[in-house]
């Protein structure tokens, strides 16, 4: 892959725990090389995968550690809801239409 290509990769985590947590948690984001590890760990523990170039982009602007932004509740509650509905033969890439 080009390193031009490369380093557009961006990839941002959430963590939510309903019982725990008032909103989802950024836990890594980054771009490159820090984007390919957050998605191959991802893959490696069956985490699912979203492809939200929007979603990501305003996931960049939060601190890691913190809660997400309100703006972000309704698309993230429904990136949640699906997963919540995954089952084992279910993909497990989701790609919103737009």
């Amino acid at each position: 892959m080009d390193d031009k290509v490369n380093n557009k990769l961006k990839a941002a985590a959430l963590k939510y725990d309903k019982d725990k947590d008032d909103a989802p948690i950024l836990v890594a984001k980054g771009q490159g090389e820090i984007a390919r590890e957050i998605l191959k760990i991802a893959e490696k523990e069956s985490i699912p995968i979203l492809q939200n170039s929007p979603l990501v982009d305003a996931l960049m602007k939060v601190e890691i550690g913190f809660e997400i932004p309100p703006e972000l509740y309704k698309v993230v509650a429904e990136i949640l809801a699906f997963v919540y509905s995954l089952d084992t033969t279910t993909p497990r890439i989701f790609s919103p239409s737009k």
